[in-house]
């Protein structure tokens, strides 16, 4: 039985990173003192859900947890670093702090280490999310325990309504782009200066014209949606953002 310990201290650990190329240690102390942190947990970099939907949705949505109070979001596995790294990178995941347990310390002290000897993975860490203030566990959400890797309680979404049932998520922007496009630079500066994060999406690498016209209907970049709407070039988001 999985234990939910909130009211308690985080467990006092040293995790070892690789930060430039050099070995970086970083205490429980140093990640979770004086701080307010959203931490979850997941079985494996790499693996299908935590890829596709646990660490985007936490990503996608740091600049809301952030506009709410939350300092930091911390994502941990029982993974070695140099795994974690590579896999911060895959993701682009700027936005949340890979934390490697490759002992596993922190995932056991929590109570949340499992068997997984039948994927081939060995002890790894049962999914779950915290919210964690100055060390202590304010609340969490644990997967239940089932067969298979269930995900419906640890993810971004509930977190956040937990935090603030009202919170105001910031709009999702794509916008297709090539090099050396001035209408592109426009766009871009544009976004940048309304503080809206945005997805680029540069023409080349198997993204070309005909991908651009399937799914906005031109060729001429840029192209802009913002929650799936298609906005379309520059002029057509300036005027855009006219009415906001």
């Amino acid at each position: 039985m999985l234990s939910n310990r909130e009211g308690q201290k985080v467990p006092n650990v040293t995790f070892h990173t690789r930060v430039n190329d050099e070995w970086v240690d970083k205490t429980t102390d140093e990640l979770f003192g004086g701080k307010t942190v959203v931490v979850f947990s997941l079985p494996g970099a790499f693996t299908p859900t935590c890829s596709s939907t646990h660490l985007p949705g936490y990503n996608d949505l740091a600049p809301v947890f952030k506009a709410n109070g939350v300092d930091e979001i911390v994502c941990i596995s029982v993974n070695d670093t140099f795994v974690m790294n590579e896999w911060a990178k895959s993701q682009h995941s700027d936005n949340v702090t890979l934390i490697p347990d490759g002992n596993g310390e922190f995932t056991e002290g929590m109570g949340m280490l499992v068997d997984k000897k039948d994927l081939g993975f060995g002890p790894r860490s049962w999914r779950y999310s915290m919210l964690v203030k100055d060390g202590t566990i304010d609340k969490m959400f644990i997967e239940p325990e089932v067969p298979g890797d269930p995900f419906e309680v640890s993810d971004a979404e509930t977190m956040l309504k937990y935090i603030n049932p009202d919170a105001k998520k910031a709009s999702f922007v794509s916008l297709f782009t090539k090099p050396g496009c001035p209408y592109c630079a426009k766009a871009k500066k544009m976004l940048s200066d309304r503080g809206m994060g945005y997805e680029e999406i540069v023409l080349g690498d198997g993204i070309t014209t005909k991908t651009l016209r399937a799914v906005s209907g031109e060729a001429t970049t840029p192209q802009v949606f913002i929650d799936g709407k298609l906005i379309g070039g520059s002029d057509d988001l300036e005027a855009y953002l006219a009415t906001l």
